[in-house]
């Protein structure tokens, strides 16, 4: 239940987006959403005293506000004023080809396996198949910032798995996004960003979806399905979400679903697939974990690479390394 509500959850977010930047700016949607969602987030952190300690690692916490929230979100907001919801969502699935490209810049010492190789450039020839023929190259301006949207989702989970791991999840989410807020407020300011008149009903309904449910509970959502099935089978999710961006944007915007938006999203998930396989013949490989699936990987929960690979961070460290013990 709780995997299809995100995968619900995390669907939508482009389909509202697209309804917002009809009359808001992209700058003055990160600030609104960045706002509520903080807003709700952060009782629940200093309920849980999960502010301070996060507080004292305050530059990798800058940084992934930035990489992860700031930038990711502005440049989506305006890529979807010049693109379909449903093809902002389908080129964002390719961030764990990304985070196979970080993770390497960064100076991971896992080799590519021919498999991996294969799933890059099938991955590739997904996301040539929607930009060439389903846009047909009409918009490569949005094309432009949705990949700066991909790069910042793939460098986000790095700084959480190398600086911050060991912190509570909530409390990184909810300064993260006090941060991204302040900071979007002089963004806001000097580019004038700000609505000269109420926003549309719709509009603002967006903005509090946008905010309170894929924003604020998602993350709490997310937390709670780390504990439940891990992070490595987590990023599963990774595939459902563009499928619900492909449905919701046809069902409520009337956006065009073609014969190459299928078989481009088909290529891109094969890709991914490919490329996160670890490579069972290497020396962390263990024979016995093909015993239980459901165990979480040893050699993956001690290797912070993983989480890049993954595309999602690890909250509960600390249960994980329990649970590695526990398998061995």
């Amino acid at each position: 239940m709780l995997f299809a509500a995100l995968g619900l959850i995390w669907g939508v977010p482009y389909l509202f987006i697209k309804i917002a930047v009809a009359e808001l700016s992209p700058e003055m949607l990160v600030l609104a959403r960045c706002a509520i969602a903080a807003a709700l987030l952060l009782p629940l952190a200093a309920y849980r005293r999960a502010i301070l300690p996060v507080l004292r690692r305050w530059k990798p916490l800058l940084a992934f506000a930035v990489a992860e929230i700031v930038l990711p979100w502005y440049f989506l907001n305006a890529a979807e004023q010049r693109l379909p919801s449903s093809t902002a969502g389908l080129l964002l699935s390719v961030v764990p080809l990304a985070a196979v490209g970080v993770a390497f810049a960064l100076g991971r010492r896992d080799r590519i396996t021919t498999v991996n190789a294969v799933g890059i450039a099938v991955g590739m020839v997904g996301v040539a198949a929607i930009v060439g023929l389903d846009l047909g190259g009409s918009d490569l301006i949005g094309v432009a910032q949705l990949i700066i949207v991909v790069i910042g989702y793939a460098v986000g989970p790095v700084i959480l798995a190398r600086w911050m791991s060991d912190l509570p999840g909530v409390g990184v989410m909810a300064a993260a996004l006090a941060i991204s807020a302040v900071l979007s407020v002089p963004i806001v300011l000097f580019t004038g960003g700000w609505p000269t008149a109420m926003p549309s009903t719709p509009v603002i309904v967006s903005v509090l979806v946008l905010a309170a449910f894929c924003s604020a509970l998602a993350f709490l959502m997310m937390f709670a399905l780390i504990a439940e099935i891990g992070p490595i089978r987590m990023t599963a999710i990774t595939y459902v979400n563009p499928a619900v961006a492909v449905l919701a944007g046809a069902l409520v915007l009337g956006e065009q679903v073609t014969v190459w938006t299928i078989a481009g999203f088909a290529l891109i998930l094969l890709g991914c697939w490919l490329v996160t396989k670890p490579d069972r013949s290497g020396p962390h490989a263990d024979p016995s974990r093909k015993l239980d699936p459901s165990i979480h990987e040893p050699a993956a929960q001690e290797n912070r690479d993983d989480d890049v690979l993954s595309g999602l961070p690890r909250h509960d460290r600390g249960e994980d390394r329990v649970d590695s013990a526990a398998a061995r």
